[in-house]
């Protein structure tokens, strides 16, 4: 028996086509990687075999979930499926936890009430589990404090301590840096190994490539390729497919250092940041110049974001200093946040914030529709609240929100790991241009090590390390890009 079997799944909204008439079937042991571009309808995909799909979307078709069968739209015949049968590892980790709950509560928790173990035992399961995720601190933390990686490593604990044979991963590598991405294809992979099944929701080529299996290639909610992973991968057919594999960070050129004169917008001296008994850096000196663009690379937890927060002001230093040029307004240093879905009001819709934006500021509406345009996003998707998109048209609709207040500085944390391979390098480079023309300085997050090549300028690589380095008024690593 097929641990899944979907007949022409359809999602529609408003008369809208996002998912059209999708069959598949998913063997024990298998996995099968659904690939395709942010807004694609990857995600609703996920969403609609577990059952919670927002209100104001149609779904059809049929499903069959081992011996269950049920109709699409009817969620709630599945929810009893939940955890001991279906496991959904989530796109967001933040909005999957709980932010009034310790870490090794949640999961003690989680053990107990869907793994059946003892309230007695299920203690000590979660401390062994998070010790063999390396987050043996993280048993008395709050979610509020994990880094991406973590938070989506003590999620996917979550999701397999009910043991389900089918777990379903909504685009479980994003935002991680190399080795954490390899970790939880292994995880994944573990699953398979023990006779579960595997349904991955990527827009990442590599974990496509790593899971094997088979493959669905997904355009505009559209089947434009599908078949064995190492033939689809190796030799496409479809044209999409080709964009896809070309579109690797590591094939895009690197863009030419700006020129940065005048005064340096920051000037951090001796700056120093501890975390949970980690020394994450000490001792910095750094100047930004105006229209300089500087990558701060490296794994995750290392301290990056932490570090641009701090050069923003937006967390006080242990020790040293933050200076910023005096004619900059108290709107001139903005941050791209790594997870679009905490930086917007919850109960309004998009079009509603983008217009409190553009009140409060006074705002040319007009432009909000040129980067709309530019970042591919429809219009459609303003009149939805923010957790009833996908997260990569969040950041993108995020990165517009931040463009049009023409900052003197954009911190920018991890604003393309949500995106698919395309969209990654189009946002990219919509980033730099505009920043270009503004003369506006980009400070970028990424872990990807070719991402920070690629966007030209100077390099600073975490874990920070006590080294002097060449450039005039910068100690640490800091590389030529």
């Amino acid at each position: 028996m097929a641990a899944l079997a979907i007949h022409d799944l359809s999602v529609r909204w408003q008369g809208e086509s996002l998912v059209d008439a999708l069959s598949l079937t998913l063997e024990p042991g298998r996995a099968l990687t659904i690939l395709g571009e942010s807004g694609s309808g990857k995600s609703l995909i996920a969403q609609a075999i577990m059952g919670i799909l927002p209100a104001q979307l149609q779904a059809g078709g049929d499903i069959r979930v081992g011996g269950h069968s049920s109709r699409i739209q009817d969620g709630a015949a599945r929810r009893a499926l939940w955890g001991s049968k279906l496991a959904l590892l989530p796109q967001e980790p933040w909005s999957a936890l709980d932010p009034t709950m310790r870490v090794g509560w949640q999961l003690a928790e989680t053990y107990h009430q869907v793994g059946q173990v003892p309230r007695g035992q299920a203690g000590g399961r979660a401390r062994e589990t998070l010790q063999a995720l390396g987050l043996p601190h993280s048993h008395d933390a709050w979610p509020h404090t994990l880094s991406g990686g973590m938070g989506q490593r003590v999620v996917f604990a979550l999701s397999t301590a009910g043991g389900a044979p089918l777990m379903l991963a909504d685009e479980p590598t994003k935002g991680l840096d190399l080795p954490l991405r390899d970790d939880m294809v292994m995880r994944l992979q573990a699953v398979l190994h023990k006779g579960g099944s595997v349904l991955t929701i990527t827009h990442d080529v590599s974990v496509a490539q790593a899971l094997g299996g088979d493959v669905i290639v997904l355009l505009d909610g559209k089947v434009v390729e599908r078949g064995r992973a190492e033939k689809v991968l190796q030799e496409p057919s479809a044209d999409y497919t080709r964009q896809l594999l070309a579109a690797m960070p590591e094939h895009w050129p690197a863009r030419k250092p700006p020129a940065c004169a005048g005064a340096p917008l920051l000037r951090l001296r001796g700056v120093a940041k501890q975390y949970g008994g980690n020394q994450l850096f000490a001792g910095a000196d750094l100047d930004i110049g105006a229209a300089e663009r500087l990558s701060l690379w490296g794994p995750s937890g290392s301290g990056k974001s932490t570090f641009g927060d701090i050069a923003l002001g937006i967390r006080r230093p242990d020790a040293g200093s933050v200076r910023r040029r005096e004619d900059i307004g108290p709107f001139g240093l903005q941050k791209l946040y790594q997870n679009p879905l905490m930086s917007f009001a919850p109960r309004r819709t998009l079009r509603q914030s983008m217009q409190d934006l553009i009140r409060r500021h006074a705002l040319p509406a007009a432009e909000l529709q040129e980067f709309m345009q530019r970042l591919r996003l429809g219009q459609g998707l303003l009149e939805r609240l923010p957790h009833e998109v996908s997260g990569g048209e969040l950041q993108r609709l995020a990165l517009a929100r931040v463009l049009l207040l023409k900052p003197a500085l954009i911190f920018a944390d991890e604003p393309t790991s949500r995106l698919d391979l395309i969209s990654q390098r189009n946002t990219l480079e919509l980033l730099i241009d505009t920043a270009e023309s503004s003369g506006a300085a980009l400070l970028l997050v990424t872990h990807d090590p070719h991402i920070a090549r690629a966007l030209g300028g100077r390099q600073l690589r975490f874990p920070w390390r006590e080294t002097q380095a060449a450039e005039e008024g910068v100690r640490g690593p800091i590389d030529r890009g």
